[in-house]
This record gives structure tokens, sequence and C-alpha cells, in this order.
């Protein structure tokens, strides 16, 4: 029996740092070959917002926090395994899989901001590895953005929920027997 309550899962800090998180990557995406300012101040951006999202992810709300969502190589393992079975359990917060996602986003995200910060200091302008660094973090966060969307419309439809909806209102569908809160 589908529960037809809905609850708060995202806050708007979590929703605001995800689409706000959204714009500065596909600002700088875009901007990296013909809009030098425009592609740093949205790298700029996207630091702020990591540095933000890393504090709010040890003092923020339940589901905001690395804790809740950030498992174990074992359950990340076979929550994957129960994917490929079409038995997946579904999460209220982040799935496992999810939770490294998140996690990685964050890191090459950081790499990325890091690495074209150095590039526009004096003592790393023009070195070529500062460079290729970038590229390539930049390269691997847009595959890792495909990965992601792919993984939020498979959860959505195998759960038969919006995932982009709650992004958007921060409210999904109660827990129901056999959900994992």
């Amino acid at each position: 029996m589908k529960n037809n309550q809905t609850i708060s899962v995202w806050d708007p800090f979590v929703r605001f740092f995800h689409w706000s998180l959204v714009a500065s990557f596909a600002i700088a995406w875009l901007s990296a070959e013909d809009w030098r300012d425009l592609h740093e101040w949205a790298g700029y951006s996207a630091a702020l917002l990591i540095g933000t999202r890393l504090i709010w992810g040890l003092a923020g709300s339940y589901y905001a926090r690395f804790q809740q969502f950030v498992r174990t190589p074992a359950s990340v393992a076979a929550f994957l395994q129960a994917m490929r079975g079409r038995k997946e359990p579904r999460y209220i917060g982040h799935n496992p899989a999810g939770g490294y996602m998140i996690v990685a986003l964050i890191l090459a995200m950081l790499v990325t901001a890091l690495t074209g910060w150095m590039y526009t200091l004096d003592a790393f302008w023009g070195v070529q590895w500062v460079m290729n660094i970038h590229d390539a973090t930049a390269t691997l966060m847009l595959m890792m953005v495909l990965i992601h969307v792919t993984g939020v419309l498979h959860a959505s439809y195998r759960h038969k929920e919006n995932l982009i909806k709650a992004m958007i209102n921060g409210k999904k569908r109660g827990a129901e027997p056999g959900d994992i809160t």
C-alpha cells in the first residue's frame, strides 16, 4: 500500500546548494573557452558552495549530514547487487550509491576549483600539470553528473517518485514498510 503522506527531506540549504552548484558548474563549463572572468567567478562560487556544504554536512539537518548517507563500502556493494536483481530498497535520504556519488562530486568539484584557482596564481600560471588536473577533473565531473542524473531517473522510475521534484520542493513520499530512513 502506497503512503500518500509527504515528509520534508531536503532542507532549503541543501536544495539551494544543489541547484546553485548545478548552475555554477554549467556556467563554468560553458564559459571555459570564451569568457574567462565569468568562468573564474563560477569556479569561485562553486568553491564557496562546496565549503558551506562541507560545514552543513557536519552540522546541518538530519538528511544533509554525511553521517546519515555515507555508508560502508560493503553496504554500497550490497545495494548495487540488489539493484542488479531489481530488489533495491527505497531510501528516504540518499541511497548508499547516491551517498558515494555526492562525496565524489564534492571532491571532484573541490579539486577542479582548487586547480582553477591555482592557475590564476603567478606561481602556477602556465604549469601544465595544474591545467591537466583541472581539465581532467572537470571532464570527470561531467561524466559523474551524467551518471548521477541517470541514477536519479532510475531511482525515480523504480520507486515511483519524482526525485527531481523532491530536490525542488524538499518533500518525498513518507516511509513505507521496507523503506530505509
